[in-house]
């Protein structure tokens, strides 16, 4: 081969015939030599060019599965329901990160006293419903049109969101409590508190719009833990066994209140 490919090599080539190290050296010439460009482009037939540009197309348009969908997908989630909660905001590895980040400053505190783990918990407590909250933002969700048009129920998904988002960020919480000091009852005193602020939180949001209903939960949360530190010599009177017990009582309620009124999540109605 000196100057250009011969032309029986060409036709070789365009039909398919020549091995890879032909091939790959064809490749090397006539990308740089338009007469050859020139040559192989009558050599190839138009039926075998436009299934190879119809494969290119396929490959550079289809989706690829990110790294939350592609777990998802593993442990047997639907594939259409996999992309969906995949693009969860609450679910995006950049989320995920800030979380991890949150939980570590929080343990740092911990470390400082009694003070610090009172932060720690009332933000660990906070956590799983700032992520549902999230997952029902309007305006965070760049799939909201697809799941409003998706073959399933919008209450549906929308519960299984949360139930994600819920499931991931109590596992997250729940790691950074291991790491805790003199690790006891306390570690674990955030989650009673977080399932029945986010269970209120999707119950009222029956009643009124997601940005309302979660903001009034966790501006209340902070008031109760704020009144609770200051009313009495405890600074965790608000993660007490008097206060777990209420918070299942109103996890309870709430529950009921989201069984009987769950049409009302409708994606069109209330977000």
């Amino acid at each position: 081969m000196s100057t250009h490919v011969e032309p029986r090599m060409l036709e070789a080539y365009a039909a398919g015939d020549v091995d890879a190290a032909h091939a790959f050296s064809i490749e090397a010439h006539v990308v740089e030599c338009a007469d050859c460009q020139s040559t192989i482009s009558q050599a190839v037939s138009p039926a075998r060019l436009a299934r190879v540009w119809s494969d290119v197309e396929d490959r550079l348009d289809a989706p690829r599965a990110g790294p939350v969908e592609a777990v998802l997908t593993r442990i047997g989630v639907p594939g259409h329901l996999a992309r969906l909660l995949a693009a969860t905001p609450s679910l995006t590895l950049s989320w995920l990160a800030a979380v991890i980040v949150v939980l570590a400053c929080g343990v740092l505190l911990a470390q400082q006293g009694e003070r610090g783990l009172l932060v720690f918990l009332c933000v660990a407590a906070l956590l799983p419903l700032a992520g549902v909250a999230a997952a029902f933002g309007r305006g965070l969700d760049p799939v909201y049109e697809l799941a409003v048009a998706a073959p399933l129920s919008s209450v549906r998904l929308l519960l299984i969101r949360a139930a994600a988002v819920l499931s991931v960020t109590i596992a997250l919480a729940g790691a950074a409590a291991l790491t805790l000091p003199g690790l006891g009852w306390s570690a674990a005193a955030w989650l009673l508190p977080s399932l029945g602020l986010t269970v209120t939180s999707l119950a009222l949001c029956t009643y009124v719009a997601p940005l309302t209903a979660f903001g009034t939960v966790s501006t209340a949360w902070i008031a109760v833990v704020l009144f609770g530190a200051l009313a009495s010599q405890d600074r965790l009177a608000a993660f007490g066994m008097g206060a777990q017990a209420t918070f299942v009582l109103l996890a309870c309620c709430a529950t009921v209140v989201l069984v009987l009124r769950h049409d009302h999540l409708e994606l069109g109605r209330t977000l």
